[in-house]
């Protein structure tokens, strides 16, 4: 093969992913691992600055954007940018977001909605200002980085659980309404990853003492599992590329032993409960005339 047919096949090969949250955890390792393949990386943060070492490692082949998800206009703007800088956008990366600790009753309703918009609002905000991209090439993948806190949830995350739970709903409807524009979607449920997550990317709530029989575990488990989880982000990186890769990729992926574990038993448990309460839970129609 001649070496204009290698350039050709590269760059036929090359595609481009836009990443949000990406100058640290997930969406570093994930702008990493695409550049270490080849691809070309909009790597975006609320602080562009922070973004240096990962265009320094491909200038050619990054765009470094600042993109606050939570503000009006902001994914537009981004989007433009990447598509005015590479063309194409090939793969959605939906990554940034943070954690909150504590009851519900410990989490003030400002707490609760600033969640929500990063966590969700502002996923669904990047989401809307790429579709057009991805609809007009007839191409291309969503990844949602949910949690397998998107699936179940434990005392003490319910909000954070409440904005996985409403960014999975809104992607499994989303993957049927995009399908026949040739577009994947994927929700990722990690487990416990070596990322920022519990440490500058966890909020913790003011204490009741009421809870803390309840809750106390979980903030103590929060804190201490920073940077000793088993889960490496680069390899999370590799296991989404070969999910999008797949002819039939999958909806949801779990990632790591403990989010295979927990979704495993709790679906179990659901279908459970389900066989144990089909009869009350058929016996709810109109009564036949």
């Amino acid at each position: 093969m001649t070496t204009t047919a290698n350039n050709a096949s590269q760059a036929r090969a090359r595609k481009t992913w836009f990443i949000t949250g990406a100058a640290s955890g997930f969406g570093h390792a994930f702008a990493e691992h695409a550049l270490a393949q080849g691809h070309n990386v909009v790597a975006t943060a609320r602080d562009a600055a922070r973004l240096a070492d990962l265009v320094a490692l491909a200038p050619d082949r990054v765009l470094a954007t600042p993109l606050d998800v939570d503000a009006a206009g902001a994914a537009e703007a981004a989007v433009q940018a990447a598509v005015e800088r590479f063309g194409r956008i090939e793969v959605l990366v939906n990554n940034a977001g943070y954690g909150v600790v504590g009851a519900l009753e410990e989490t003030p309703d400002a707490e609760l909605r600033a969640l929500m918009n990063t966590n969700f609002f502002g996923a669904m905000a990047v989401t809307r200002a790429a579709l057009p991209v991805l609809r007009a090439q007839k191409s291309g993948a969503i990844v949602n980085i949910s949690s397998l806190g998107g699936q179940l949830s434990f005392s003490g995350f319910s909000a954070y659980s409440a904005s996985k739970f409403a960014l999975e709903g809104a992607s499994e409807a989303l993957a049927q309404e995009v399908a026949p524009f040739g577009i994947k979607v994927l929700i990722v449920e990690p487990g416990q990853f070596r990322t920022q997550l519990a440490g500058s990317g966890m909020r913790h709530m003011p204490v009741i003492e009421a809870y803390q029989p309840v809750v106390g575990a979980t903030r103590e488990f929060a804190h201490s599992m920073h940077n000793t989880q088993a889960g490496d982000p680069r390899k999370a990186a590799v296991a989404i590329e070969k999910a999008l890769d797949a002819e039939h990729t999958p909806l949801r992926l779990q990632l790591g032993d403990d989010s295979v574990d927990a979704v495993r038993a709790h679906a179990q448990a659901m279908l459970k409960d389900m066989e144990a309460w089909e009869s009350v839970s058929r016996s709810t129609n109109f009564d036949a005339t």
